[in-house]
This record gives C-alpha cells, structure tokens and sequence, in this order.
C-alpha cells in the first residue's frame, strides 16, 4: 500500500486539467479544510474529491470488487475509509462547502465528466 500514490493520479488530473480548461481556478490538497479535498474553489465554497474505486468503495463498480483473501483487513480498512468520507462531505457540508465526488471510473467517459463538472461548476 506504500506504493499507491495519493496525489496528481492520472484521473487527478484530468479532471484539474477539465475544470482549468473551462475557466475555473483552483487550489490543490488545501489541508484546513475536512478530508483535505483533491481541489478547492474557494471564491466559490466548492471542493471536488477524485476518488479511486477500490479505495472507497464506489457501489456497482466493477473496480470495487473487495479482494477474498484476508477478508477481515480489507472490509475494516475499506468500511472504514467509507465512513470517513461521508463525515469529512458531512462536515464540509456544514461549513458552507459544496462537494463533488469525481470516481475513478468515471473519467474513462471525458464528455459526461466534462458535463458533470460544468453541473456542479457553474450552479450556484
């Protein structure tokens, strides 16, 4: 697990390169914030979580599939990476923070990213 890298992945920074593209600027990995999320949009109270399917859990992913041996480890360490999740977008939620998640899986698809990101981008 030393290996897996935790920032600039390749669905990072598509998605950074997306959002600089249509106009939006952006901070990385701002760690004040809960669950220090991938980029912040701070004039506009917007942060955006890019998140590998295996590592928290995207349901009905084919890339979530949980591994069958050592069963307990993996369950405690995924459930508990879910969990964490919810209560850092909880959180920021009662900041005054709107939170997108962007999974793995979905920035094999560049045109329903893009339209998902000008979505959560341009509403206000």
């Amino acid at each position: 697990m030393s290996r897996v890298k935790g920032r600039d992945t390749k669905p990072e920074i598509l998605v950074r390169s997306f959002i600089f593209r249509i106009g939006f600027r952006f901070r990385l990995c701002r760690s004040g914030l809960p669950g220090k999320p991938d980029i912040v949009l701070p004039r506009h109270n917007k942060v955006i979580f890019v998140h590998g399917c295996f590592w928290h859990g995207h349901k009905g992913c084919k890339r979530s599939k949980r591994p069958g041996s050592n069963e307990k480890f993996w369950n405690k360490k995924l459930d508990g990476n879910i969990n964490r999740d919810r209560r850092h977008r909880w959180e920021l939620l009662k900041l005054g923070w709107k939170a997108l998640v962007i999974w793995e899986c979905e920035t094999r698809d560049p045109q329903k990213l893009l339209k998902k990101l000008e979505r959560f981008l341009y509403d206000e």
